[in-house]
């Protein structure tokens, strides 16, 4: 892992307390950024939000899809969980959590803003920071490389049909409109320009070009992030001043929802058979989001100072203990885990017997 990423809850610690006092003194400034819209999309944070995106689509290879079927059942799990538990799971954590334990304590004209950013930061799969945990767990990088790429086309297509029925049964009102901008914008444009790039660099310059670039790029991408941050927390300064508890709050359902969705995936490749070292990748794939998208969409529908964004970043803040935890616990269970993925690899395929 880079020092960024090693320490990234600690630069989006810094980046509150940079956003919330930026916010405090020069309000005049935030709001005229926050002025600066075209069609509901901010257009300062859309460039930075392109930048911070683009470079982490570069590294996907969409020929790995190709690949698929060597690690159908790891596949198959991973895909089970990402689109058929974890934005459902996080949407009833969100209700019982946010829309019942917690709503006396939440401003009331937020509670289903909070949820929504919940929904929005449960939707994406991760697409990025799942090879560095991969990497960590020994994982399969094929596996990886192709389950990546294949949520990536999934969620080009998933992404504002998942989200807007879940938004729908918690009676929140969907911009339509803006949420497939949201998508074209902050998936489909990235997705398009980084192949393009990335087919160019491996051109002129092979995997090593490609390596070389990326590395130029990845602290302007870094930077975008922070500065992103800063401006969230700007707007949402005077409310975390007032409950700075929100926080520890919406935190709550995005762990159990992390360790649950791991624990899912790990569980049933187990009992599928399949191999540790396409497990702890499938579960770090499953528990994990994309939350670069999670803050673009947020900003999108619901604004700057909404309870949304507030959210997606709380979800940027625990995102690199808790995923470093998840790898702990991979790689210290992983006897474990083979003996009884090994007993079920024998009971799938041990003969018949037929009478």
């Amino acid at each position: 892992m880079t020092i960024f990423e090693r320490y990234l809850s600690l630069w989006v610690a810094l980046c509150i307390v940079v956003g919330v006092a930026l916010g405090h003194f020069l309000p005049g400034v935030f709001h005229a950024i926050g002025a600066m819209e075209i069609a509901k999309v901010n257009l300062p944070v859309a460039a930075l939000i392109w930048l911070m995106i683009t470079p982490m689509l570069m590294k996907i290879d969409f020929a790995a899809l190709s690949e698929v079927g060597r690690h159908w059942r790891g596949i198959g799990v991973t895909l089970a969980v990402n689109w058929a538990v974890k934005p459902f799971s996080m949407a009833l954590l969100g209700w019982v959590f946010i829309g019942y334990l917690f709503r006396p304590y939440l401003p009331a004209d937020q509670i289903d803003s909070y949820i929504a950013g919940l929904i929005l930061l449960a939707a994406a799969p991760c697409t990025a920071m799942v090879f560095v945990w991969s990497n960590l767990t020994k994982g399969e990088p094929h596996f990886t490389l192709s389950q990546v790429a294949l949520n990536d086309a999934i969620m080009i297509v998933a992404f504002a049909p998942i989200v807007g029925l879940l938004l729908g049964l918690s009676s929140i009102v969907v911009p339509w409109d803006t949420l497939f901008l949201s998508v074209v914008l902050y998936i489909v444009v990235p997705v398009i320009v980084a192949q393009m790039a990335r087919k160019r660099l491996l051109a002129s310059g092979g995997e090593r070009g490609l390596a070389k670039a990326l590395a130029q790029i990845g602290p302007a991408s870094l930077i975008a992030l922070l500065a992103t941050l800063v401006l969230l927390f700007g707007f949402q300064g005077e409310q975390i001043i007032r409950q700075p508890a929100i926080i520890a709050m919406l935190a709550a359902p995005i762990l159990i929802q992390v360790y649950f969705n791991a624990g899912l995936a790990y569980l049933l490749n187990r009992a599928a058979g399949e191999a540790h070292c396409v497990a702890g990748p499938s579960a770090l794939i499953g528990a994990s989001n994309f939350f670069e998208l999670a803050v673009a969409a947020a900003i999108s529908l619901f604004g700057f100072d909404s309870g949304a964004a507030l959210a997606t970043v709380v979800g940027v803040l625990i995102e690199v203990p808790v995923m470093l935890s998840v790898v702990w616990i991979v790689n210290q269970t992983k006897g474990w885990y083979e003996r009884g993925a090994l007993r079920s690899s024998d009971r799938v395929s041990a003969p018949i017997d037929l009478p």
